[in-house]
């Protein structure tokens, strides 16, 4: 899907709401669409400082973000780390996530052969699925090359 056409979208969504495209939205918008990587909304917020232009408040982030997620434009992601993190999804693939308990990385993959047991267990029950997330919590490859390296310390 065409930025252009995302971007209306939100604006509709807005008025949907009787709330205006302001500036710090557009910035938030816009920068939240910019990235290709999971961010928090202090991430954001700190990126804003970062650039020219009018402060933008992180209660404001905070607002938007929840704007943007309440529109299906982006989704929020619980890491377990005490900090949701986002992601743009309009225009993307539906994909799943693995969570590093450690060091909290974030991968993404897709499993046909998942979706496809998912469906069949949906529709075993005349269940109608509308949307869904997987999150996979565990120990990415460093990490758990680590915790297998403490291990064996403390055996010896």
């Amino acid at each position: 899907m065409k930025h252009s056409v995302i971007r209306k979208k939100f604006e509709e969504h807005l008025r949907s709401k009787n709330l205006k495209f302001t500036s710090q939205r557009d910035r938030i918008f816009e920068l939240a669409f910019q990235t290709h990587q999971h961010f928090t909304a202090d991430t954001l917020h700190a990126w804003l400082k970062k650039q020219d232009g009018a402060a933008v408040s992180r209660a404001t982030v905070y607002r938007t973000l929840h704007l943007l997620e309440d529109g299906g434009f982006i989704e929020s992601l619980d890491t377990g780390r005490g900090e949701l993190v986002y992601e743009h999804v309009l225009g993307h693939a539906h994909h799943d996530h693995l969570v590093c308990m450690s060091c909290g990385k974030i991968e993404e993959f897709r499993s046909e052969e998942i979706e496809r047991l998912q469906e069949q267990a949906a529709a075993s029950r005349g269940f109608v699925i509308t949307s869904h997330t997987l999150r996979l919590e565990g120990y990415c490859r460093g990490c758990a090359r680590k915790q297998d390296l403490s291990a064996a310390r403390q055996v010896s």
